[in-house]
């Protein structure tokens, strides 16, 4: 019964338990709310959870009965929550990963015996990074662990970790809510990238060379914009863009393909640059550092393994040198 208690505490916000009342809740019904708030589908509520359809529905019209409220209506594109609903889910989804902390606290949390799926969004770019190093120390350390690695689309990150869709988000600073916990991996520079047989040049480059050629960008906004574009407004200047990309890993093999510069991560640009005979230069232009962070759900805090793994992709990115400037 204590894990019950602590679900309607939560929600309820009762000051007192009243177990007789307690003892006539099915805890599964707040399993099955919180899945059908994430989903907002029937059908694909019941097989995030292992139920048939019939069930589900069975179980919504109890939680209707129980809160005294529709929770969800059907709208053409679906289900929508109601607003009694939108206040339940965040303490639901809080609440329900306090009682598995508390079932699980008494666990001896192994690494190298756990077995646990992690789905991470990120970029290409950190994938390569971060993500070949992870993958090398989970094989060794952790093999029961996997990886489900997501495409990065900042604009639904922080609802995709509210709704359980993802564990973990590695890339640029977010701007969350306070129980969007961050957390900085690494800083890095940009340089420029090139292939100097095509082009004539040897680094530094200067900022008239810069502009004379055109310019490859990445752009996971999918906006032929970027922090170049910034800075060089900012002198009265423009360059000439030739393809905007949101793949990184595309663009060196642009680059060798043609006389053109990209600006890039430095450390990124350095693997590339070794890998594919390019040549890497300062960028002649001031641009400010990037922080590349990880953010979670702040109710994973305390997961062992939550934890865990936080704790390695910190240090990974620690080992991980700063590429030197040509």
């Amino acid at each position: 019964m204590l894990c019950t208690a602590a679900c309607i505490k939560s929600i309820r916000l009762l000051m007192t338990i009243d177990h007789n009342d307690l003892s006539k809740l099915d805890l599964n019904l707040l399993v099955a709310l919180d899945a059908l708030l994430a989903e907002r589908s029937v059908t694909r509520a019941a097989a995030r959870i292992g139920i048939g359809q019939p069930a589900m529905s069975a179980s919504l019209a109890r939680l209707r009965r129980l809160f005294d409220d529709d929770l969800l209506t059907r709208v053409p594109d679906g289900m929508r929550p109601t607003p009694r609903a939108l206040a339940l889910a965040e303490p639901l989804r809080a609440t329900l990963r306090q009682v598995q902390a508390l079932v699980r606290r008494d666990e001896a949390f192994d690494p190298r015996t756990v077995e646990r799926t992690f789905t991470i969004s990120l970029p290409d770019s950190a994938e390569m990074l971060l993500g070949t190093r992870l993958l090398a120390y989970l094989r060794a350390e952790a093999p029961g662990i996997r990886l489900l690695l997501r495409s990065f689309d900042r604009s639904r990150i922080l609802e995709e970790l509210d709704t359980d869709r993802i564990d973990l988000a590695i890339g640029l600073s977010f701007e969350g809510q306070l129980h969007h916990k961050q957390r900085l991996l690494y800083r890095d520079s940009y340089v420029c990238l090139f292939d100097a047989r095509q082009v004539g040049l040897t680094p530094p480059i200067s900022l008239e060379d810069y502009l004379r050629f055109p310019h490859i960008l990445t752009s996971l906004r999918e906006t032929a914009h970027g922090v170049v574009d910034d800075a060089l407004a900012k002198l009265g200047l423009k360059r000439t863009l030739a393809v905007t990309t949101p793949r990184f890993l595309v663009v060196p093999f642009l680059v060798r393909s043609a006389p053109v510069i990209t600006t890039m991560h430095a450390r990124l640009a350095h693997d590339f640059a070794g890998a594919l005979g390019l040549t890497v230069s300062p960028v002649p232009v001031l641009l400010d550092d990037v922080a590349i962070s990880m953010v979670w759900h702040a109710s994973y805090d305390d997961d062992p393994a939550h934890r865990w793994l936080r704790q390695v992709l910190v240090r990974l990115a620690e080992e991980t040198p700063p590429a030197a400037i040509a």
